[in-house]
């Protein structure tokens, strides 16, 4: 998705507490710059400040960030000779929308080995009595009517 000229995200919406690739085709990748850094932070403040080298590649500049912070995702570019494309000194930013909670299903109880171990056990268990409930459903009828003929093994006493 393409949020602003020349920068495009791998997703429809930034979403906080998620990862995002972010690529980067503008005056820097136009211009043949060997290293471009994204310098981001999070909320009015620029919170949780950092920096990070983005990888060239035939698509621009390329670098797949945390989004761990709230309120809006702020950004700007810089080259490797201190140059920065800041949006004519706007920065780049967005709004970070909050994660969507509606199918999420809690659990009073934690998920552990044990929890794990008792569905498998309750699983087997609900094999083995569908394999009865088959075995009487098939052979009982044959059983009452005389119609079953068990099987007999010819031993060779010729030995």
């Amino acid at each position: 998705m393409e949020l602003m000229k020349n920068i495009f995200f791998n997703t429809d919406k930034l979403i906080e507490n998620t990862s995002v690739k972010i690529s980067y085709t503008g005056k820097f990748f136009q211009d043949g710059c060997e290293d471009v850094f994204i310098h981001y932070g999070f909320g009015l403040n620029w919170d949780g400040l950092n920096e990070v080298k983005m990888e060239r590649s035939e698509l621009g500049f390329q670098a797949e960030l945390n989004l761990c912070g709230e309120g809006t995702f702020n950004f700007c570019f810089k080259n490797g000779l201190d140059e920065w494309d800041n949006n004519d000194g706007q920065n780049y930013i967005f709004e970070l929308e909050k994660p969507q909670t509606d199918l999420i299903v809690l659990d009073d109880e934690p998920n552990s080995i044990g929890t794990a171990r008792k569905l498998r056990r309750s699983y087997l268990w609900s094999k083995k009595v569908r394999l009865a409930v088959y075995k009487i459903i098939t052979y009982l009828p044959k059983l009452i009517s005389g119609n079953y003929k068990r099987k007999t093994k010819q031993v060779d006493e010729a030995e």
